[in-house]
């Protein structure tokens, strides 16, 4: 009968504990997450390896970016919503809008980086 009451607080013990690292595991993401939408961004665009223009992403606007891509910054991210290449992968990537992303269009040798004000508290490498 010992071993019966001592393994119902352990069930009761191991829930806790479970508990307790999921709600500092959400707590930690919350901040993680808020934390890296603070700052405000800019989308940074080349076009064959020369900087083309730059744009805050705190303001909603379509950019079209020459006679090959047309990119929509909009609430805070940016997706290219239209390029005339063959592939079109740039247009179904994902939007981006944290810092180092980037959207590729290879054919008319578009580069879209998101740059932040925000400083990383990780290096270069490790990203």
């Amino acid at each position: 009968m010992i071993s019966d009451e001592r393994g119902k607080n352990m069930k009761k013990n191991d829930w806790l504990l479970a508990g307790g690292i999921l709600a500092v595991c959400v707590i930690f993401f919350a901040v993680h997450f808020l934390r890296h939408r603070e700052g405000e961004g800019q989308a940074v665009i080349s076009v064959s390896g020369e900087e083309y223009a730059v744009y805050s992403l705190s303001a909603d606007r379509t950019v079209s970016i020459g006679d090959t891509n047309r990119l929509i910054i909009e609430n805070g991210t940016v997706k290219m919503e239209w390029a005339d290449c063959p592939d079109q992968i740039c247009v179904s990537h994902r939007q981006i809008s944290r810092d180092g992303e980037s959207i590729i269009c290879l054919p008319n040798q578009v580069v879209v980086t998101i740059q932040s004000s925000n400083s990383s508290e990780i290096d270069g490498v490790a990203q």
